[in-house]
């Protein structure tokens, strides 16, 4: 192996965060750095973890962390618009007998357990900072930073994100495409019957369900087709949920009264990304949403983004040169198991878009047992 130990990690979300701490553990030398000053601790409603993410978790040494602060299932229940029960379907257990099938947590608790763990790695942590140059020579990459500063590195792993600027600095041009549908969240006090998610397909939107993410709490989302930002006032944005979520049955009335504050609900268009061909150049390496992104159709978004860093983090410290083909390896491991995903989600949300009445549940369950095996 050569003698390369430090790394530059740039993006401090699920895929940085855990990269962040699988190095660390190994003896290698981390710096992390972050454009949010809040490290994104205090944004966004739920997540729903399902069991191959949990598994990761799990190697990081935070499963009873996670499992304390969120809520675990197992079934999902397929509801009709009026909130009639129509189907329960079992969960497949993508982790493991040992773990739940599904878990549902609040984003920020699970960031915030996730970023306190690097700080207790030893990674050092710049908050409200960017890579601006990246340099590659033949001995590593020069980069400098946001705040003026330079730093040499053996290796720089971009986990910036959907739109990330370490993709285009490397000279990857593939940007996500929106894929013409648009999602609504809220977290919501959670009704004491809501003990898994219910999904309902159909009526004002295209979709509508609710995950729990503690004993008290639970987020709520609606899917329709996307509307220019512009033509949605941030200040409507309780409103336009509301008005929505009113036409649902069963325990929407009862979560519907929480929708009212419009600082409190996300509206994102759904994006497809998936890069080919390799995920890095030269000392540079790409992981996570930088890479792939899709609808959370199959709530594998984050999933993915860890194994990413579990599989690359497995490869670097596993004695081989950090070269070409460690890094191309890497890549292959990945490709068929994210495209897998990618194209199931996709393709559930376009059989909502073009009216057509696809096996929704035989695809979910295909996409979900082929994630069973280890990544």
């Amino acid at each position: 192996m050569t003698t390369a130990r430090r790394v530059l990690v740039i993006g401090g979300g699920f895929a940085g965060n855990t990269v962040t701490i699988l190095l660390r553990r190994a003896g290698l030398t981390v710096d992390l750095v972050e454009a949010k000053p809040d490290w994104n601790a205090t944004t966004g409603s739920g997540i729903t973890v399902q069991g191959n993410a949990l598994r990761v978790l799990r190697e990081l040494g935070l499963w009873e962390q996670v499992e304390s602060s969120g809520f675990p299932f197992g079934s999902l229940g397929i509801t009709a618009p009026d909130g009639t029960l129509l189907h329960v379907v079992e969960d497949i257990r993508t982790g493991g007998e040992d773990l739940p099938a599904t878990l549902g947590m609040r984003r920020p608790q699970l960031q915030q357990i996730l970023s306190d763990a690097v700080r207790a790695c030893g990674a050092t942590v710049r908050l409200g900072t960017t890579a601006e140059i990246l340099d590659q020579g033949t001995k590593g990459v020069r980069v400098r930073f946001s705040d003026g500063t330079e730093g040499r590195y053996d290796l720089v792993i971009g986990a910036d994100g959907l739109n990330s600027a370490t993709r285009a600095m490397i000279g990857i041009t593939d940007k996500p495409e929106p894929t013409g549908q648009a999602i609504w969240r809220t977290p919501a006090p959670r009704p004491a019957d809501v003990t898994r998610t219910d999904l309902t397909f159909g009526g004002p939107a295209y979709a509508a369900g609710y995950c729990p993410t503690s004993e008290s709490t639970l987020y709520a989302y609606v899917v329709e087709a996307c509307r220019g930002r512009d033509t949605i006032p941030p200040g409507s944005y309780a409103d336009e949920m509301r008005r929505l979520a009113d036409q649902y049955g069963g325990v929407w009335p009862e979560i519907a009264q929480h929708i009212t504050d419009p600082g409190k609900i996300n509206y994102t268009w759904y994006h497809r990304l998936l890069v080919e061909g390799s995920w890095h150049r030269g000392r540079i390496v790409l992981i996570g949403d930088a890479v792939h992104c899709c609808p959370p159709s199959l709530a594998q978004g984050a999933a993915m983004s860890l194994e990413d860093a579990l599989v690359l983090a497995e490869l670097l410290t596993s004695g081989r040169d950090w070269d070409d083909d460690l890094f191309q390896t890497y890549y292959e491991r990945r490709i068929p198991r994210v495209r897998t995903v990618v194209d199931a989600s996709v393709q559930l949300g376009q059989w909502q878009l073009d009216e057509v009445r696809g096996d929704v549940l035989g695809l979910i369950g295909r996409s979900m047992t082929l994630l069973k095996a280890l990544p």
